[in-house]
């Protein structure tokens, strides 16, 4: 299902993606022109949203003409109150809903892979908080994102309860190395109180070239010119 809107630059579609279980609504921005062109997979934050990701990113991105696709994570936007991820007492759940979370991303990555105004080899992905941890892990087992953007992203905090745990599905450190040499941008602030500077840095130096490590002095929300300054790296990266 497809409901379009023009935009400056482009048109934006809200569209709904069929896996096997769900539909999962998401927003796509496509340039205007008939040509193949880049696309990034936009992961949001916890308690955001897709439209959110698409107003700021992917706006900046069509500006460079690059598509975009953001996708309501499992429990936000229009699938529900984010604020009952809080109350969920069996660790299950969260791993249930982390699960879905991939198999979903992983589903979009498709849908972008096989559009015809997208070139497949050139698709990144771009996550902010929780989407970061998200983008990292998609990235490491999926090669056709040839692009990795984190804002906000790190390691998980070294003072996390049941470390050992929670590391054996979720492991940034571990996924990072898997880029096998593919581009990854960070962006972070360095008084980030959420993700805070020492899990980014972590995060960087576990990673192999080629990378960068961009600092903002600010907290956990990204400021306007860093994300047109991080959006003017990916598509110069597909230049």
């Amino acid at each position: 299902m497809y409901d379009k809107q023009r935009v400056p630059g482009g048109t934006r579609l809200q569209l709904e993606l069929q896996t096997p279980d769900l539909t999962v609504p998401g927003l796509l921005l496509l340039p205007d022109g008939a040509e193949r062109v880049p696309a990034a997979l936009l992961l949001h934050g916890v308690t955001s949203r897709a439209d959110v990701m698409t107003n700021s990113a992917g706006m900046a991105l069509l500006r460079r003409r690059v598509a975009s696709l953001a996708l309501d994570l499992p429990m936000h936007g229009s699938r529900g109150n984010p604020l009952e991820l809080q109350s969920l007492g069996n660790p299950l759940e969260f791993v249930r809903l982390w699960r879905l979370a991939l198999d979903e991303a992983a589903v979009a990555v498709d849908f972008l892979g096989a559009h015809e105004r997208v070139d497949a080899t050139k698709i990144a992905i771009v996550g902010y908080s929780l989407g970061s941890f998200l983008s990292v892990t998609l990235a490491a087992k999926e090669p056709r994102l040839s692009r990795v953007l984190l804002a906000a992203g790190g390691d998980l905090p070294a003072e996390l309860p049941f470390a050992p745990l929670v590391r054996s599905f979720v492991d940034p450190l571990r996924d990072v190395r898997k880029l096998h040499g593919r581009p990854l941008l960070m962006v972070n602030g360095r008084f980030d109180p959420v993700i805070r500077a020492d899990q980014a840095q972590r995060l960087f130096d576990a990673a192999n070239e080629p990378k960068e490590l961009r600092w903002y002095e600010g907290g956990h929300s990204l400021p306007n010119a860093m994300t047109e300054e991080a959006s003017d790296w990916l598509a110069a990266s597909f230049a």
